[in-house]
């Protein structure tokens, strides 16, 4: 996934978001899909 600190995610199903404090490994899933970066958070 590649996230970053303080980045904000969404999940395009239930609308969760998510902010990543310290990146890892994986993909992050909500709803079975993985979480997009939540536009103009870049």
């Amino acid at each position: 996934m590649g996230a970053k600190t303080d980045e904000v995610y969404v999940c395009k199903v239930c609308g969760n978001k998510v902010k990543f404090l310290e990146a890892g490994g994986g993909v992050l899933v909500c709803c079975g899909v993985p979480i997009k970066l939540l536009a103009g958070n870049q």
